[in-house]
C-alpha cells in the first residue's frame, strides 16, 4: 500500500484548497483527480462574490472585470428590473488559468497531485484509485471527498448524498466590451429553466449563455432549452457569437447542505457536502469556506485524533439556510410562464426590489458553527 496522511479526491476548488492547506501545515497529503488537464470539462460559471473576493487570495489576473449591475427578466423579457449596485459585487474568474494558479499553489505547499487518476473505492483499509499505470492501493488516515454532486467517496464513507439536483448547461465565449457596463442577466422563465434561472453574464470579456432546472421537466430537452435561449438571450447587442464555443454543463444540488458529511475516516466538502446556495445555486464561496473549515478540523484530528472530526456538523450548519431552502422549494412550484410573470410582479414593488438587493448584494457568508467564516446567505 501507499501511505499518505489525507487523500483528496478532486481537484476541483474545494479539493486544492482542502489539500494546499493541509500541506502548508506540514501534512502529507496525496490529491487524485480523474481529468488527465485541470482545463477541461469545467462545469461552474465560474462567479465569485465579493465577500469571497475580500476573504480570498485569488490571481487578479484570472478574474473579469468588476460587476456592480443586474437586469432581472419576466418570461418574454418585457419591463426587466434593474439593480445596481454602489459596490463591486461579482467577478468572473476565468477557470481554466484559475485552476492551474490554485494547483501550482498546491504543489508548491508539498501536496501530490496525481491526474489522470480516478478514485474507484475502498477497500479493507486502503482506497483503491487507477491511474495510467493501473490500480493501486492508497492507505490513509482520511479520506476527503471533493468529488462532486454525486460522490462516490460519500456512498463508500455511508455519509449523506444529493438527493436535489438541477442540471444545467451554458456556453461561454469571449466578447469585445460593449456601451453596457458589465452585467448579470437573469431571466425567470419556467419554459427555458423549470425550477431555475436562466442567465447571461456579460462583463465585456467574455460572455456565459447558460440554462438550469429540473432535468425531467425541459419541454425539449436542456440542450434544446439552451439553444433556444441562446437565440434571444439579452444583454449581447451586436455580440459576434462564434461558431465554436466552449461548452460547460453539470449537476447543482440544491437541496443546501447536507446534515452528515464527515465520520472518523473522513469528510466531504464543496458540491459533495451540498454546500451551494439553495436559492441561487451559487457554490464557490461555500467551497472555498467549508474547505478551510475541513482543513482547520483535519489538522486537528491528525494532530490530537479523530474526536476533532466531531467538529464538522452539517447539521448544526443547515439551521442557517431555512429561508433560503423554503424559498428553493417556492421557485420550484413556479411551472408556468404565467405563474412567472404573476411572481414576478413582486420584484416591481419596493419591498420586492428590497429583498432582492439582500440577496443580491448582501453582506453575509456562509457560516461555520463557530461563527469564524460568517454568513452571507444570498449565494
Amino acid at each position: 500500500m501507499n501511505p499518505t496522511e489525507v487523500l483528496v479526491v478532486g481537484a476541483g476548488l474545494a479539493g486544492l484548497h482542502t489539500a494546499t492547506l493541509l500541506a502548508e501545515r506540514g501534512h502529507d497529503v496525496l490529491l487524485v483527480e480523474r481529468r488527465t488537464r485541470l482545463t477541461t470539462a469545467i462545469r461552474t460559471t465560474g462567479i465569485f462574490v465579493r465577500k469571497t473576493l475580500d476573504d480570498f487570495p485569488l490571481p487578479a489576473e484570472c478574474l473579469g472585470p468588476p460587476i456592480r449591475r443586474v437586469v432581472l427578466y419576466p418570461p418574454g423579457l418585457c419591463r426587466p428590473v434593474t439593480l445596481v449596485s454602489g459596490r463591486d459585487e461579482y467577478r468572473v474568474g476565468d477557470m481554466a488559468p484559475l485552476y492551474v494558479a490554485a494547483a501550482d499553489r498546491a504543489r508548491a505547499a508539498g501536496v501530490r497531485i496525481s491526474l489522470g487518476t480516478r478514485y474507484a473505492g475502498r477497500c479493507g483499509a486502503g482506497f483503491v484509485v487507477v491511474g495510467p499505470h493501473g490500480p493501486r492501493t492508497v492507505r490513509a488516515r482520511y479520506v476527503v471527498g471533493a468529488d462532486g454532486a454525486r460522490s462516490r467517496v460519500a456512498r463508500d464513507l455511508a455519509l449523506d448524498r444529493n438527493r436535489h439536483l438541477l442540471i444545467g448547461a451554458e456556453e461561454v465565449f469571449s466578447v469585445s466590451p460593449g456601451a453596457d457596463p458589465p452585467t448579470f442577466h437573469c431571466v425567470l422563465d419556467p419554459s427555458l429553466a423549470p425550477g431555475y434561472l436562466a442567465w447571461v453574464v456579460n462583463d465585456g470579456r467574455h460572455a456565459h449563455i447558460g440554462v438550469a432546472g429540473h432535468a425531467d421537466r425541459f419541454p425539449d430537452g436542456m440542450r434544446k432549452a439552451l439553444e433556444r435561449f441562446a437565440k434571444e438571450a439579452p444583454g449581447l447587442p451586436g455580440a459576434d457569437r462564434p461558431i465554436e464555443v466552449e461548452r460547460r454543463g453539470g449537476p447543482i444540488p440544491v437541496g443546501g447542505l447536507l446534515r452528515r458529511i464527515g465520520c472518523a475516516d473522513g469528510l466531504l466538502v464543496g458540491d459533495a457536502a451540498g454546500a451551494v446556495s439553495p436559492l441561487t445555486a451559487g457554490g464557490l464561496d461555500p467551497c472555498l469556506r467549508l474547505s478551510s473549515l475541513a482543513a482547520d478540523v483535519l489538522d486537528e484530528a491528525l494532530r490530537a485524533g479523530p474526536t476533532a472530526l466531531t467538529q464538522y456538523d452539517g447539521a448544526a450548519l443547515r439551521a442557517h439556510f431555512r429561508g433560503r431552502l423554503l424559498l428553493r422549494r417556492g421557485l420550484a412550484q413556479v411551472r408556468t410562464p404565467a405563474a412567472a410573470a404573476l411572481a414576478f410582479g413582486l420584484l416591481r414593488t419596493p419591498p420586492g426590489q428590497a429583498a432582492a438587493r439582500r440577496i443580491l448584494f448582501g453582506d453575509r457568508s456562509f457560516p461555520t458553527s463557530d461563527g469564524r467564516l460568517g454568513w452571507r446567505g444570498g449565494h
